[in-house]
């Protein structure tokens, strides 16, 4: 399991998000305080606070989608 931070701010890079998250065949989740919804679902990363940073969790050990998506992870 791999998380990190990241922040989407527009409709583009939601759906830049999603797409990429679609490839892959393991869980993707994003969470923002008790809300978690699946990282693969265009629907449910719009109802989360898209102003705030979101943690995201890869269930894998693979390091392939984060490298993926590393535009979007905040550096901490």
């Amino acid at each position: 399991m791999i998380k990190a931070i990241v922040k989407l701010v527009s409709i583009d890079d939601v759906k830049n998000f999603v797409k990429k998250a679609n490839k892959y065949s393991y869980d993707i989740d994003l969470s923002l305080g008790k809300y978690t919804v699946d990282g693969k679902s265009i629907m449910g990363i719009f109802s989360l606070d898209l102003s705030r940073e979101i943690e995201m969790t890869i269930h894998s050990d693979k390091t392939d989608f984060l490298e993926d998506v590393a535009e979007h992870i905040v550096n901490k």
